[in-house]
């Protein structure tokens, strides 16, 4: 009999830290089971999928970018869980919707006939930045509605930098909702455990194209320059991303002061340098630096609710 693999939905709105924790969840996992990951991105151009790649062996990665994955046509989320199923044969399933996803369709997704044999949904975590909750660009904002209300599990993230009032504060916004707290990802591992109360029901799907798709920018090849450019938007907010041939060479130095001066609500890269690969990770002013061993290409991705049309140019500079 064939045993069905426990799926938790790990969500949260921008720069929450979900790949953090996933990633933690991935460095700590049993060294004999196989876990899956399907994370989706609101660009096109895909920069998580490419980090959580750099794990030891008995992980296995799916990216689904260019939007919230229930919402385009060509069914890309079915398409990229049949495929990762069958190549994993996993022990656990986790599954990362875009911070501007929609995570009540990901749920009915899971939890419908195509998937009932094959799948066991257990809790959605929810993480949630508790500073954030005096902000209305988040509260008011139906994704992140929608991020409470599915939650088994509230986890205010980056809880070393939240004082008392923060925690009281998301503890008067989820009455009645389990929360955890932490700290740099650092998710245990057993909160994963347990079925989900949630089973979606039949919503209408935020259809965002029609026809056949065109290809994403993450699949095209480079052109002469080796570099490319591309723009998303929805849910009020804007992406503009870029992928970087492996030949091109970032001076480490001027790519750090150029995202240290950006405003937007979330910037994250892998950057090819002259000093070595690092990935960042900006969110609200502060700037995190993580050196990888390795990349096939720099990608980089600026998520606002407006355009930075001096960005491109300075990114352009910042070439060794």
């Amino acid at each position: 009999m064939i045993q069905s693999v426990p799926t938790n939905v790990i969500t949260g709105f921008l720069g929450v830290g979900k790949t953090t924790a996933i990633l933690h969840l991935l460095a700590n996992k049993p060294a004999d089971e196989r876990w899956a990951v399907l994370v989706n991105e609101f660009g096109e151009i895909g920069v998580d999928g490419a980090l959580m790649e750099q794990q030891d062996e008995g992980v296995y990665i799916s990216e689904v970018p260019g939007g919230c994955m229930c919402c385009t046509s060509g069914l890309p989320m079915q398409i990229a869980l049949n495929m990762l199923l069958t190549r994993s044969k996993p022990d656990r399933l986790l599954i990362e919707p875009t911070g501007l996803g929609h995570p009540k369709e990901v749920i009915q997704t899971l939890t419908g006939p195509d998937y009932a044999d094959a799948l066991k949904l257990n809790r959605t975590i929810t993480l949630v930045d508790p500073r954030n909750l005096d902000n209305p660009r988040y509260t008011d904002h139906p994704v992140f509605a929608q991020q409470i209300e599915v939650a088994d599990l509230v986890v205010g993230h980056k809880a070393d930098l939240c004082d008392e009032s923060d925690r009281r504060r998301l503890e008067n916004f989820v009455p009645g909702k389990p929360i955890e707290f932490a700290a740099h990802g650092e998710i245990d591992s057993a909160w994963l455990e347990g079925p989900s109360a949630m089973q979606a029901e039949p919503t209408s799907h935020h259809h965002h194209s029609h026809g056949e798709a065109p290809p994403l920018a993450s699949q095209l090849e480079f052109p002469e320059s080796g570099w490319i450019r591309a723009v998303n938007q929805g849910e009020r907010f804007l992406s503009e991303g870029w992928r970087f041939a492996d030949w091109h060479q970032f001076d480490r130095t001027s790519l750090r002061r150029l995202l240290f001066v950006t405003e937007a609500e979330r910037i994250k890269g892998i950057f090819i340098t002259n000093e070595g690969v690092f990935a960042y990770n900006a969110v609200a002013g502060e700037v995190k630096e993580y050196s990888l061993d390795e990349a096939e290409e720099s990608r980089v991705e600026l998520i606002s609710s407006q355009a930075h049309p001096e960005f491109e140019a300075a990114l352009l500079e910042c070439l060794a």
